[in-house]
This record gives C-alpha cells, structure tokens and sequence, in this order.
C-alpha cells in the first residue's frame, strides 16, 4: 500500500531526482523513513511545450489512506496493493494441463502454470527462435515460404518479430507482473515504470528463449513443430486434443494459437467449437523519415539525445468507420508477414534501439462483420486471404506493392520512390498499394491522411511511403466464451489470446495467459507436490 503522486509536469531535461523531490514536497512527506520511487514516466510535446510527466510512488508508515483523504488535492491518492491473489484449487488431475501456441498469451500460461507446479506440455506449431530465424532470413532472402514457421507462427508467436510495444489501456493489476517478469528474465528493466514501455524485437528473443527455459526447468515440456489438427470432446467435455499424430489427453487445455491460425480455426470448428466473426481492421504501413517525425513532434529539440525516437497516435472516425495509427514503430521496418503462400502481408518491427532511418506504421480502416457476412464465422478470414492474394497477384511476387503518399492522393500509380526509401526486406513493386483493400478502406485511407497532416504537419507529405497490405491487426473471428473462461459447450477448453478474439497486443495477451493459468489453477492442485 502506497501513496501515488500524479501528473508532476518537469522540463524533459531534468533529472528525475528532481521528480521524487516534487512529491515529497507537495504531500510534506519529506522524512527520511519515507521511501519515494518513480513509477510511471511518460514524455508530452503537445503545446509547444517538451515534458516528462511523473507518477511517483511514497512509502510511509501510518495510515496511507487517511492522510491522502486528508490532503484532498486532486493528483495524490491511496494506492491499495492490487495484485490478485495466486488460486490454489484442490482437485487431482490426471494429466498435464496443455498450452496451445507459444505466443505471448501461451507463453504467460505455460510460465504461470510451470512455476507454480502444474508442468504444463507446449504444443507450439513452430520451430523455436534459432530455426524461426533461419526459416525467416531464408524467406526474405528470397527463399520459400514455410507455412509453419515465420513471422506469425513459432516460439514468441507474432510479437518476437515487432517493436516489442508493452502499452495496453486494460489497466488491469496483473499489467505490474508482466513487466516484472520480463524484466527479470532481460528485458530492461525500466519498461516498469515508463508510460509506453518497449523492448525490442532483437532483445524480445532472448526474453522469450530465457521464459521457455524457466518453464522446462520447472517441469514443464515444450514440443516445437507439433500444430494442434483437433480436440476429443465428450458430452461437451474436453477429453483430449490431436497434435503431431497424436491424441494427447487432458482436462484442461488453453488454446492460444494467435490471430493467423487459419487451418487451426477450422479444425477445431469441425470439431465443434463455437466460432463467431468479429471485427478487424485492414490498410497499409506508412514510413516517414524519422528525422520528420521528430521535428515535426519535438520542434527544435529534435535529436536532442535525452528525447527518445518521437511517436504518434493518430484516430478518425466518419461515417460509422475508424481510421487510425496502429503499431507505429520509431526507427523501424516495414517487415513481411506472411504464413500462407501467393500472398503479401505486412507488419512492422524495431529493434530496442529505435535507431533506423524511418518510422512505420499501420493505417488502419475498421471492418465489421456486416462487410463481410456469408453465412459462416470464417467471412473476415476470406476477406483478409482475398486482399493477401490479390496483393501477390498485382505484384507477381512475394514483393509488396508500393506508393508515394502525393500519388495515392491524387490517384495516379507511382513509379518509385522520393526521399523516403521503402524498407520491406523482399523488395517492392511500385503502383497502387491500396489496390487490394476494399474499395471504401481505399477512400477512407484517402480522406484520413490530410486529416492527419493536420495533426502531424508533415504527415501527408508527398514523399511519405505506403505499402500494402496491412491485415492481421487483430483476429477476424472470436471463440467465445463463457464467464468460466471455457469455450461454449466445451468445458475444459479455454480460448486465450489475440487468436480467441480476447486480446490485442503483447501486454494484453499476456496478461490474458496468466488468467487462464489462473482459471485451471483456482479448480485443480500442482501435479508436482
């Protein structure tokens, strides 16, 4: 239990000491058995104005709560610890409970589980880390596609190739113990207390190589190149499921395949799991120069050294639909994303660094169901393939499709680029990058980037690149469930992660992983006691 100082507004160059000093003096709690901390730091360069805003956490004996009603002053209160207690259930279980995908919402499961004595087995489609980037150096050198190991699909799921980003608006308590457990298996450790922590992807791997280990040593069993092709149900129970040849049995299984899962989504749907269609958002990657972003965002102090990378968040809403920023990587690359053949996707990555040439981002237009309807869960999937396919089709190639932003606004095809250089590893095809998006995504993109050189002067430059497509911001379909946690009619299964639809980002599936270890933990005893 603490006392939580908020918004102390500092010029960006002062010492965060300077912070701590603020929160003593504003509370009177200046004693030396007072114990002050940052926990939250965030930069603001809206204004004209550069600033770092401080949340600081106080320590102090006595009664936390009392003197903060005491103060009534608007930016200090009583911080109760909310960390949710560890379940402990008592039932037997037969099996080892069974964690579906590696990404970051089966990470977190199976990590939870492990350490807490379950010895979960990992069933994870890919290879681990060491062959994933084997397999996906060969495919942006130009080499095959393998369906099963790539950017979406192996050990650290669809996050270990991104920037790593760690912000989420669930604000949810159990945020706290996924910062802590990245942090303490190498990630930096000052992703604890800034507003809009990232790791990066180059330091991620290793993050993720050091979890899978920690879930091995404590009893738990991970099997690379093993994809989920079925579950046993029983009188709407799970029994088992099919992996590798296999029928492996089980009570209780976390599905936490990731949004790209296609053929797994069908399997388990012939085996009568309840899918339904929901929304998604599909676009285009735009890069800038990240020198512009930060003059246009930091002003003369630009490539001031104690500045990081400058990044934006940019929305619009018209007409029933969103257009917006997503996944904006500083000082990244647009990166290729496939899982499937005779198709393109993009994505966008940074290293912890944040120190490449351009900044990328997704722009994104909603989709609803309503777009997409044909009578089954799988109408957002084949909206997503036939953008995908079309792409591939207009460039003949794994290559992607690209644009200057003056020419996607004054609808003419590009024939190369101007000052921003495209910086998707497999190469592009200059022309029309929007062209496989639907027609109204294509018009809404063109109508949302003046709008957003408003905002961002600069942003709708000529130079400015896209290249298409964007599709897997999110998963098109959910596997419902219910308030138990377990797919509907399927007790024991329990959907997790950005594929269930429960998830969107690194933070928030991982944070979702750990509540289905809590769900089987709350039921069942440790299998090693």
């Amino acid at each position: 239990m603490s006392l939580m100082v908020t918004n102390i507004r500092l010029p960006f160059d002062e010492p965060e000491a300077q912070a701590l000093a603020e929160a003593r003096r504003l509370t009177g709690l200046t004693g030396n058995d007072v114990q002050a901390a940052v926990c939250r730091v965030s930069i603001d360069a809206r204004r004209g104005r550069i600033t770092r805003v401080y949340s600081v956490r106080l320590d102090a004996p006595g009664d936390e709560k009392a003197f903060a009603e005491r103060l009534q002053m608007p930016f200090v209160r009583y911080k109760p610890d909310e960390k949710p207690a560890v379940p402990r259930g008592t039932k037997r279980l037969a099996h080892r409970p069974v964690v579906v995908g590696l990404g970051p919402a089966g990470l977190f499961a199976a990590y939870t589980l492990a350490r807490h004595g379950y010895a979960p087995l990992v069933l994870e489609r890919g290879g681990d880390l060491d062959e994933r980037d084997r397999a996906v150096d060969a495919f942006w050198g130009g080499g095959a596609l393998d369906p099963d190991c790539n950017i979406q699909f192996g050990e650290g799921g669809a996050g270990a190739y991104s920037d790593g980003k760690l912000t989420t608006r669930i604000g949810d308590p159990l945020c706290d113990t996924v910062l802590e457990t990245l942090a303490a298996h190498g990630a930096p450790t000052d992703i604890v207390k800034k507003a809009k922590p990232h790791v990066g992807t180059d330091i991620l791997k290793n993050v993720v190589r050091a979890m899978r280990r920690d879930i091995v040593s404590h009893g738990g069993v991970v099997r690379f190149r093993t994809a989920l092709t079925g579950v046993n149900l029983q009188s709407g129970a799970l029994r088992a499921v099919r992996a590798g040849g296999d029928e492996i049995a089980c009570e209780r299984a976390v599905i936490a395949v990731g949004h790209s899962a296609r053929d797994t989504f069908f399997a388990l749907h012939e085996n009568g799991v309840y899918f339904e269609p929901k929304a998604f958002s599909v676009g285009v990657r735009i890069e800038h120069l990240q020198s512009e972003i930060d003059r246009a965002l930091y002003g003369k102090y630009a490539g001031h050294p104690l500045l990081p990378p400058a990044e934006y968040n940019l929305s619009r809403r018209a007409d029933g639909r969103a257009c917006y920023s997503f996944c904006m990587c500083p000082g990244g690359t647009v990166v290729a994303a496939q899982s499937e053949a005779d198709t393109v996707v993009t994505n966008g990555m940074s290293l912890h660094a944040r120190d490449g040439r351009n900044a990328n981002a997704a722009l994104a237009v909603s989709i609803d169901p309503a777009d997409f309807a044909d009578g089954t869960p799988f109408g957002g999937v084949a909206l997503q393939r036939r953008i995908e396919r079309a792409a591939f089709v207009q460039t003949g190639s794994y290559r992607a499709p690209c644009q200057r932003v003056g020419d996607f606004l004054a609808g003419t095809p590009s024939r190369k680029a101007g000052a921003v250089q495209p910086s998707y590893p497999i190469g592009v095809v200059y022309g029309e990058a929007a062209a496989s998006l639907p027609a109204f995504a294509q018009d809404m993109l063109r109508d949302s980037l003046p709008y957003f050189g408003r905002k961002i002067r600069g942003y709708d430059a000529a130079d400015a690149l896209l290249t298409g497509p964007e599709t897997r911001t999110s998963s098109p379909v959910r596997m419902t469930r219910g308030d138990d946690l377990f797919s509907l009619g399927c007790a024991g299964l329990i959907p997790c992660g950005e594929g269930a639809g429960y998830a969107g980002g690194i933070m928030s599936a991982a944070v979702d992983g750990i509540r289905a270890a809590h769900r089987i933990m709350a039921e069942y005893a440790p299998v090693l006691e």
